[in-house]
């Protein structure tokens, strides 16, 4: 969910050429949710073995990471910890798109509209303490660092970025913005072809990089007044002020400078906001980390994708083998050097 601040943050087009070398710290919880929405059948349903497991989240995990070994992209994930209780407001409302969500998909299934019911079943995505488990082990046989963070995933993320041990956060949500992430990078995990709802026409999702300094440039703003715009729109932390939107919180914030002088002017109300201005400038974050990459282990991936979740051993080798040219291929010194 996060921040809605579409309306006055426009991304530079990227591709994944681009972060040859880089380091990116990705948000887990929010890339597994993007998988489990996305990589799905026809009607909805998730991917699943013979017994009914599901296995989107570790087809994403596998064939995502694996492109970005190929081309020399060195990923570090951050999961997140235990929820501030100011955001078991939002954790209650998601329960309740996922439950209307559940029963529409249904419905629509029953009078063959596919299309409604793959739209819907997108919303219905719960992502288990198992499936994350899953994915960490699978990260760790790829040779990829995991990170769990105390409380928020991004807010980690966006540490590692200023600490300079990544050169960018990954993650859909703006929220890493407020949290004072120099760069962010959406649609990474995403990227290509999707189809408009109720439409027959498609548009092409490209990765997208958003720089802090620069936005806060544009509109001449301190990152603080940009956590007050948040605020005002409304976060994961703080239901927001009615009827104000992006656009109209930037006006505010520009013309009397802070939320308590907007509030004073404008006789509105705006419950906890100190709290969720706490929680983005001064996170609890994870300042004990390591990360290490090495070389995927072979022969462990396809014990637990082909063995235990039936994956086509072809296609795995494959993938894994494209990883291993290109870190043997001499002219690749990015992954020459990469482990």
């Amino acid at each position: 969910m996060g921040v809605d601040l579409s309306g006055i943050v426009e991304g530079q087009r990227v591709e994944l050429k681009d972060f040859k070398e880089k380091v990116l710290a990705i948000d887990g919880h929010n890339t597994l949710y993007q998988f489990l929405a996305t990589i799905r059948q026809g009607d909805g349903t998730l991917l699943t073995d013979s017994s009914g497991r599901i296995t989107s989240h570790l087809s994403g995990i596998f064939y995502r990471v694996t492109k970005f070994l190929e081309m020399g992209i060195k990923p570090v994930f951050v999961f997140d910890g235990i929820p501030y209780p100011q955001k078991m407001r939002t954790i209650e409302a998601r329960i309740a798109v996922r439950e209307k969500a559940m029963d529409e998909w249904k419905k629509a299934l029953e009078v063959g509209d596919l299309e409604t019911a793959k739209s819907k079943a997108q919303q219905t995505s719960h992502l288990t303490k198992e499936m994350i488990q899953q994915a960490k082990k699978l990260l760790a046989l790829l040779g990829v660092p995991c990170i769990d963070a105390p409380r928020d995933g991004e807010a980690q993320a966006s540490f590692l970025v200023e600490n300079g041990d990544a050169d960018y956060s990954v993650s859909q949500d703006y929220d890493s913005l407020l949290f004072g992430s120099p760069r962010l990078v959406r649609n990474l995990a995403i990227s290509g072809k999707r189809k408009l709802p109720k439409k027959k026409e498609y548009v092409e999702i490209t990765p997208e990089l958003i720089e802090l300094e620069k936005f806060l440039t544009k509109y001449e703003i301190t990152r603080e007044q940009l956590v007050d715009i948040g605020i005002l729109v409304g976060t994961d932390f703080n239901e927001g002020v009615s009827g104000i939107g992006a656009k109209k919180a930037l006006r505010l914030i520009k013309e009397y400078g802070s939320l308590e002088e907007v509030i004073r002017a404008k006789g509105i109300e705006v419950p906890a906001y100190a709290d969720a201005r706490k929680i983005f400038l001064e996170p609890e974050v994870n300042r004990n980390y390591q990360l290490e990459w090495h070389a995927p282990d072979v022969e462990g991936i396809v014990s637990m994708l082909c063995n235990e979740f039936e994956f086509s051993e072809e296609r795995v080798r494959k993938s894994l083998e494209f990883v291993k040219v290109m870190r043997e291929n001499k002219t690749q010194k990015s992954l020459d050097d990469f482990f």
